[in-house]
């Protein structure tokens, strides 16, 4: 091969070389902070001992919120075209006490409650018991895809109902914690490699009445069911 032909050859072929390099650096550069946000929540779930202290205050729950219908619309032949419902999320301290009100209109009267569980393993809490938390995700009708469904709480952000307890940390560490057990419910190879035993989701559905309250209560194995009373 003439020196000639081999510059053209080296010249031709360096757009792919800077294009593979460039490939290669973006590669690293997103692995490397893949890393490096794992490793805060990893550090932080297994290092901090203020956070241990913290999750050490979660109790068994029970009673997490309650739904109860507005107004219903109604065809000529009376079946439910569509359902607006408030929803409300309670403290942990006290059932009385609304931490979150939303209303919604879902088509029919068959409703979908979705919520996120995570389990944390006795070593991850300070003494040494297990505890878990509940995370309100979405609501949806019979007729939608869960995709589409309505947000309750937004993912990656702190829930009203847990918000005093991680108060004791700076506010950069509870983004990062509550940012990766968001991020976690999709990744479930690391859950034991940060404590955690579980995350997965639960949900319930039931045709909803007026002049009924459904009240939401989850059991210490996780298991989610709405109790239903008469409006008072």
């Amino acid at each position: 091969m003439s020196f000639l032909k081999r510059i053209f050859k080296i010249l031709a072929s360096l757009p792919t070389l800077i294009f593979g390099i460039i490939i290669i650096g973006a590669v690293y550069l997103v692995s490397v902070g893949i890393y490096r946000g794992g490793t805060a929540l990893n550090d932080l779930l297994s290092e901090n001992k203020t956070l241990k202290k913290s999750l050490s205050n979660l109790t068994d729950e029970n009673k997490i919120g309650y739904a109860k219908v507005i107004a219903q619309t109604r065809d000529s032949k009376g079946y439910v075209l569509t359902t607006t419902l408030k929803f409300v999320e309670t403290a942990r301290d006290n059932e009385l006490k609304k931490v979150l009100e939303r209303e919604y209109t879902i088509e029919g009267d068959i409703v979908h409650f979705d919520a996120l569980i995570v389990k944390f393993s006795d070593q991850m809490v300070m003494d040494g018991r297990k505890r878990s938390m509940y995370l309100w995700r979405r609501i949806y009708g019979e007729k939608m895809s869960p995709h589409a469904g309505f947000p309750i709480e937004q993912f990656g952000e702190e829930p009203g109902r847990y918000s005093d307890l991680l108060r004791e940390l700076p506010i950069k560490e509870r983004q990062v914690f509550w940012s990766g057990i968001w991020d976690l419910a999709n990744d479930p190879e690391k859950l034991s490699e940060y404590g955690i035993s579980a995350i997965y989701g639960s949900v319930t559905y039931t045709q909803l009445r007026p002049k009924l309250i459904y009240v939401f209560r989850i059991t210490s194995t996780g298991l989610l069911y709405p109790e239903v009373i008469p409006e008072i």
